[in-house]
């Protein structure tokens, strides 16, 4: 090969490609033992790590009669990740709970990932005989909780930090009987069931 004919040089410019970001979110009843420990896992990360709630671990006496529910992050409608997480417990007949409400750092710009976890809690509970779905709310997050029809009824303190008791208005979720289909939350849209 000829000094003219030598290979030409190429060069490229790197490309600025964002990452992928996943826009569908499947919010429903954990099933299987991989949603369950992601959802544990993103529980420690905010309410122990990132919130500094919890040393260690958030898990308490309620966790064991608790159902766990998730929003899992899909790519070409399969799951891959739990990006929120909260769990629901009834303590007496007709009366539930809600706590431990959590997104992913990553994915609360999404808007409604934590709106569609709470309306599933609520319409789960619902078409299992709630009448009546508390929760205790840490107070960043009452003007949430107010938009998705919850009235504040009293101010508490909480792990050292001020919470509100709300109650949710069950009008407002109708009763949802397949929890393990649940809802899908489009990223920036509202809910649809699925």
């Amino acid at each position: 090969m000829s000094a003219a004919a030598s290979p030409v040089a190429w060069a490229f410019e790197p490309l600025d490609v964002p990452a992928f970001v996943a826009c569908e979110f499947r919010v429903k009843w954990a099933a299987g033992d991989w949603e369950r420990g992601e959802a544990m896992a993103l529980r420690r990360a905010v309410f122990c790590e990132e919130q500094g709630v919890f040393e260690g671990d958030d898990l308490d006496a309620i966790d064991p009669q608790a159902q766990t529910l998730v929003a899992l992050s899909q790519m070409g409608g399969m799951p891959d990740q739990v990006v929120g997480t909260v769990r629901i417990h009834q303590a007496e007949p007709g009366l539930w709970w809600g706590s431990r409400l959590a997104v992913h750092a990553a994915f609360r710009h999404h808007g409604r990932i934590g709106a569609t976890l709470i309306q599933l809690a609520v319409a789960s509970a619902h078409a299992r005989g709630c009448r009546v779905f508390l929760a205790h709310v840490q107070q960043q997050n009452v003007p949430l909780f107010e938009r998705l029809h919850w009235q504040a009824l009293k101010e508490e303190t909480l792990h050292g930090r001020p919470h509100m008791l709300m109650q949710a208005d069950l009008s407002h979720y109708p009763p949802c009987l397949d929890v393990y289909t649940g809802y899908v939350s489009r990223s920036g849209a509202g809910r649809r069931p699925a």
